[in-house]
């Protein structure tokens, strides 16, 4: 029924070195003895009825008190006031309750016909009170009640008949149990929030080191390739000049040593990250690259999408890291495009600067039936890592129209001369 957040957590109470049992009384009295403020939070439901349920509260005490029939009916209006004490101030709710039930039969008995009223006030007060303690101390609490009703039964005055003592018992347990059930409901899906929120940043960061691999091992190839053409070159070098110099020859030979100890030690990192079993055989394929970009809208235009490229600028090579990386966004633009705008007009756009190479990637709103996509959620943070690893950085989001866009900045310093390529068409 309300939202119990703020409560001590339901069970036995942290151990401070003693025995359990003067844990326990430890409890018990900083739960019944004290007057702090345990404000009763809203409930975890929409905005305009979040309060609904303190609100009735108020009404719930007013008719308690018209319905109880006394001699004074301050009296009863004061012991139903302590409903809305209960609100905020539970344990001094159940303290002043006790004193009204205690001044209703001694000194203003009510009317035998509304004197279950009187009663059920203070049931109401025990329920609110069991929402924000532990359960011992609740229970102690209705213990406490019980044994007032017993002692208050020789006043001689109407009403105070072991029947009505034992439906009085009745409801105390009544409010207790209800109280600690719902306690335990929203205790059970506060942990079960709190657990889906750790799962999800835990899903979140495998993500990220998931990707992290997987560029890791791209890269690797990459440098790889590399660095045996550079032991292949520095091997073959002295064979290419007739009589080198001494010095020439050795410089070579430790240039290959020192290529060949850099790619066993790239080897050893690639053998490090598959070592989980999932890939135990290493691709020989080359890697993806800009040059294939016509090869992969091919690919997205054989699934129906309408894709155009356009490029700006003088094409010139770029590093395998840049051109890797810019590959892999573009693929993944595309594959989204594809799962979540099936039909959308998309474009491409190249523009190569003086100092970085940038892309965008452009969707309308879809124009086919959108089907549920099994996607992993790793596209977003893959294209994310890509950029930063370079340097760059990369935007997403959802444009006017209802389509998406995709912008990314990849540092790249013009340090070679144009290749006079083709644009991609």
């Amino acid at each position: 029924m309300f939202e119990t957040t703020t409560v001590a957590p339901a069970g036995r109470p942290p151990l401070s070195g003693t025995t359990p049992v003067a844990d326990g009384l430890r409890m018990v009295r900083a739960d019944l003895v004290t007057l702090r403020a345990r404000p009763m939070p809203p409930m975890a439901w929409p905005r305009w009825l979040r309060w609904l349920p303190h609100a009735l509260v108020c009404p719930a005490a007013a008719l308690a008190a018209a319905a109880t029939d006394t001699t004074t009916p301050l009296v009863a209006c004061a012991h139903a006031a302590t409903l809305v004490v209960a609100l905020r101030w539970p344990t001094l709710a159940w303290w002043l309750s006790m004193a009204g039930l205690s001044t209703i039969t001694l000194g203003y008995p009510a009317a035998p016909n509304s004197q279950l009223y009187v009663w059920m006030v203070h049931a109401g007060v025990l329920f609110l009170l069991t929402l924000r303690v532990w359960l011992v101390s609740a229970i102690s609490a209705a213990l406490l009640s019980t044994l007032l009703a017993v002692i208050l039964k020789p006043s001689g005055h109407a009403g105070g008949s072991w029947n009505v003592i034992a439906g009085a018992a009745l409801l105390f347990a009544l409010a207790v149990l209800i109280g600690a059930v719902i306690r335990g409901r929203r205790e059970d899906q506060a942990r079960l929030t709190d657990q889906i929120a750790a799962t999800a940043q835990e899903r979140a960061l495998r993500t990220v080191l998931e990707e992290r691999t997987r560029i890791a091992r791209e890269l690797h190839d990459v440098v790889a390739h590399h660095m045996s053409l550079i032991s292949i070159q520095a091997d073959a070098a002295p064979y290419r000049v007739q009589d080198p110099p001494p010095e020439l020859v050795t410089e070579l030979a430790s240039i290959r040593v020192n290529a060949l100890d850099g790619l066993a030690e790239l080897s050893h990192l690639l053998g490090l990250l598959r070592s989980d079993g999932d890939d135990t055989t290493t691709s020989t394929s080359p890697q993806p690259s800009l040059a294939q970009l016509d090869a992969l809208l091919a690919s997205v235009r054989a699934a129906g999408l309408h894709a155009t490229v356009r490029i700006a600028g003088t094409i010139r090579p770029l590093s395998p890291g840049v051109e890797l990386s810019a590959y892999r966004i573009i693929q993944e633009a595309l594959s989204n495009v594809l799962r979540h705008a099936p039909g959308a007009e998309t474009s491409i756009q190249l523009t190569y600067a003086r100092d970085a190479l940038h892309l965008r990637a452009l969707n309308g709103p879809a124009t086919l039936p959108v089907s549920p996509s099994p996607g992993s959620g790793h596209g977003l943070t893959g294209m994310r890592e890509r950029a930063a690893m370079l340097g760059g950085d990369l935007a997403t989001g959802p444009t006017p129209g209802g389509g998406y866009e995709v912008t990314a900045t990849l540092p790249e310093p013009a340090a070679s001369p144009a290749t006079g390529k083709e644009p991609h068409q």
